[in-house]
């Protein structure tokens, strides 16, 4: 079982009773305690629950809100789904009949990218008196439809959601998540089709590249390749502002140095390796001395390789990376763009909210920009 599916299954456990025991749960999974410990903390350290002793329970925030039943479970489909309420406390921004509005928040993960934006939503949900219902799909198109179904009919105002499926349209008219009755807002995502009145928040991942091939030139690198993991919701803006901005270069940079596309492959498998020895390769030979890495786990699996193969970084090639996860936790902490997750949360329910509440209003979608935190992997060549 993967991190990501035990921490849902610890999610789970935690929301349905109220606490676990670490104990008990590790003897369930077949897993050490340790493990088991480790995802805790991680859940913690994000804010989806506390560690107590021996175990967990709910944040104390969450405890004295009503139980929503998991989206995805009672739904019928095969993949994995959470659910939580945030509570409010402040004055409630009300729906018809006087109640207060909820929104659903459907996320692919928990675990990773998502949970500084679940983390701004819920503020952002707190401070304008709404209630939050989450729910995670775990990157499967049908789990999230299912769970924006559940969300409509236990009756949300509206919906926040990060779409997993590229041009998954339910009919002719438009995307399925047009056709839910309820408004919706994209998170981290943009409308399917051009003509969509679909409002939508994100990072402006073209401007994120942009900044990162800028950053690499100013620090005298001439020869920048771009490695990435192409079947991401995020990979096709990267690779435009890359292009777009080794283009600006002109002269001063060579070109496109090297383009690799991870695709779906996994270390070990055959055309995986054929990419990393091709990339240090690259750098051996001189044709490679930067590249821009999404996302971040690969740039530490890159960092390790390049180690291994007894080149410097940055000596020989400087590295920075995308997402800004775990990059400053690498033994050589990685430069890295950083997207604005916990702003996207707090402004993807501020725009819910006032959809909601000015239903005439001019739609918005609204591009966040990123910034470059500079660390050791990029230094300037002297």
């Amino acid at each position: 079982m993967h991190a990501e599916e035990r921490q849902q299954a610890i999610l789970r456990r935690v929301r349905e009773a109220g606490s676990m025991r670490v104990t008990e749960f590790a003897a369930e999974l077949g897993v050490s305690v340790v493990t088991v410990r480790k995802d805790v903390e991680v859940l913690a350290e994000r804010g989806l629950l506390a560690r107590v002793h021996g175990g967990a329970m709910l944040p104390e925030d969450w405890a004295e809100t009503a139980p929503v039943t998991p989206s995805a479970a009672d739904s019928g489909s095969t993949g994995t789904g959470s659910a939580a309420v945030v509570p409010a406390r402040a004055s409630a921004a009300r729906a018809a009949g006087g109640r207060p509005l909820t929104l659903g928040l459907i996320v692919p993960s928990s675990a990773y990218y998502y949970p500084e934006v679940i983390k701004g939503a819920r503020e952002a949900a707190d401070v304008l008196g709404v209630r939050l219902t989450l729910a995670v799909s775990t990157y499967d198109v049908d789990t999230e439809k299912a769970q924006a179904a559940r969300m409509v009919a236990d009756g949300v105002d509206g919906l926040l959601l990060a779409p997993s499926g590229v041009g998954a349209e339910g009919s002719p008219g438009g995307p399925w998540y047009e056709e839910l009755g309820v408004p919706v807002v994209l998170v981290e995502r943009r409308p399917e089709q051009q003509a969509s009145a679909c409002e939508h928040v994100g990072t402006d991942h073209g401007y994120g590249a942009r900044l990162a091939v800028r950053h690499l030139l100013d620090a005298g690198r001439r020869r920048i390749a771009l490695v990435m993991r192409g079947g991401t919701p995020t990979a096709p803006w990267i690779k435009k502002g890359y292009d777009a901005a080794m283009a600006e270069a002109g002269p001063t940079g060579s070109g496109a140095a090297l383009f690799l596309d991870l695709a779906e492959y996994d270390a070990g498998e055959a055309a995986y390796e054929q990419a990393m020895a091709e990339f240090i390769e690259g750098v051996r030979a001189g044709r490679v001395d930067a590249a821009l890495v999404h996302p971040d786990h690969e740039a530490v699996v890159l960092l390790q390789r390049l180690r291994s193969a007894s080149l410097s970084v940055p000596g020989d090639v400087a590295l920075v990376s995308y997402d800004d996860e775990v990059a400053s936790l690498a033994d050589l902490p990685l430069s890295a763009v950083a997207p604005s997750k916990h702003e996207v949360g707090v402004t993807g329910v501020e725009l819910l909210v006032r959809r909601l509440r000015e239903p005439g209003r001019p739609r918005r979608r609204i591009d966040i920009l990123p910034e470059l935190r500079v660390r050791a992997s990029s230094a300037t060549r002297p």
